[in-house]
């Protein structure tokens, strides 16, 4: 075994052993009374500079600055600077993992997975209480973000597995752009509504299993035809979701980060727009309905917007992800964050399950009692490929 699998190892150990104090830190959240629904909206690689930038160069403000309660989230995953995945598992199992990692702590030793603990999500802690769960996204359904609210893999670039587990899995919605993986053969094999597009979506019945596969521009729309916005299906999907047991949705605006990997500020600030008008749906369905939490938040940042004092202009520093902490703004409570105080990203995804009234023990992480088997099977299978090179 070598020094790097070793040392990852290790990592995986020292990491599981913070694992003890979970339950105690998750008690002193407080409640609000009569929450039915609490809806997350992430925008990918948001950084609080991605929002000042827009509202500068586009002469706006921004709905999500009207947020009650304001404050910042830490993004370190286990692996430091943290990826999509990381990120994702974070707010969804409220426990850190290793980047490409989705609701799981694990390894990739010679390719293959071994995985040490599986996450519970809030996905399917929603369901487990008898509410519905959906997932909306501008990216694909096998993104990082998406997957990591209803799929368990080592390894976030598992395209076909992690459609394998949505599709076998019990969420009521989930809502993408087209990755080809998804066929109106396959959903109708395990009991879903098909719908390829916008227009497909706004005539189910409330309560319809819905998993979309679009092929039109989702993180903003200059009114081509096919385009399904953000915005449309978050409020649709919102709709679709609302019963009397209560529901959780989130909703991902993937392409803040797309476009900031690429320093693509005006494909970045049509991003932002279009997320800040799915946050003011959400927002106005939680005033009218009374018992609704709406969380924002990102993953990372991306990008690393500096903005010059000088001259008060913005400008891109890199292409990548950076330790940036990152908005956290909520609408119904402030028992998560309040007066620009910084959390660990953690805290999101522990906040949620106690919103919607698990019981339970959460975070909860079960521990895989088969590690060693993958551990020993991925090295005999390394060692069977050398061999066979070499011959």
């Amino acid at each position: 075994m070598n020094q790097k699998i070793i040392r990852r190892l290790i990592a995986v150990l020292l990491a599981l052993s913070l694992l003890c104090g979970c339950a105690s830190a998750v008690q002193a959240i407080v409640i609000p009374q009569n929450v039915k629904n609490v809806i997350l909206l992430i925008g990918d690689g948001m950084g609080e500079n991605s929002l000042e930038w827009t509202k500068q160069a586009k002469g706006v403000s921004l709905f999500v600055d009207t947020l009650p309660y304001q404050g910042y989230s830490k993004t370190d995953s286990l692996s430091g600077l943290t990826d999509s995945a990381a990120g994702a598992t974070a707010l969804s199992c409220g426990l850190r993992a290793f980047n490409s990692n989705l609701c799981e702590c694990a390894a990739s030793v010679y390719d293959r997975g071994v995985t040490f603990f599986t996450y519970l999500n809030v996905s399917e802690v929603a369901k487990s209480l008898g509410k519905r769960a959906g997932v909306v996204t501008s990216d694909l359904n096998t993104g990082a973000t998406p997957a990591g609210f209803s799929a368990h893999t080592f390894r976030r670039s598992e395209d076909q597995e992690i459609t394998d587990q949505q599709l076998a899995g019990d969420l009521d919605l989930i809502w993408a752009g087209a990755s080809g993986l998804v066929t109106a053969e396959r959903c109708a094999e395990t009991g879903w509504q098909y719908a390829d597009s916008l227009e497909t979506l706004q005539t189910l019945p409330n309560g319809t299993r819905s998993f979309a596969a679009l092929s039109g521009k989702i993180y903003y729309t200059d009114g081509a035809q096919g385009d399904a916005p953000l915005s449309t299906l978050t409020s649709l999907a919102i709709e679709q979701l609302d019963n009397d047991a209560g529901f959780f949705l989130m909703v991902e605006g993937a392409h803040i980060d797309k476009n900031s990997h690429s320093n693509d500020a005006e494909g970045m600030m049509r991003a932002v727009l279009e997320f800040d008008k799915a946050i003011e749906n959400a927002v106005e369905f939680a005033k009218r309905d009374g018992n609704t939490i709406v969380i924002v938040t990102a993953d990372h940042e991306t990008g690393g917007i500096t903005r010059d004092e000088a001259t008060g202009e913005f400008a891109y520093t890199c292409g990548d992800h950076t330790r940036t902490d990152v908005p956290l703004r909520l609408f119904g409570s402030d028992a998560l964050v309040k007066d620009g105080k910084h959390v660990k990203n953690t805290a999101v995804g522990r906040f949620i399950a106690k919103q919607l009234g698990y019981t339970e023990r959460f975070p909860d992480a079960q521990f895989n009692f088969g590690f060693l088997g993958e551990l020993i099977d991925a090295l005999v299978q390394h060692a069977k490929e050398q061999t066979a090179v070499a011959a």
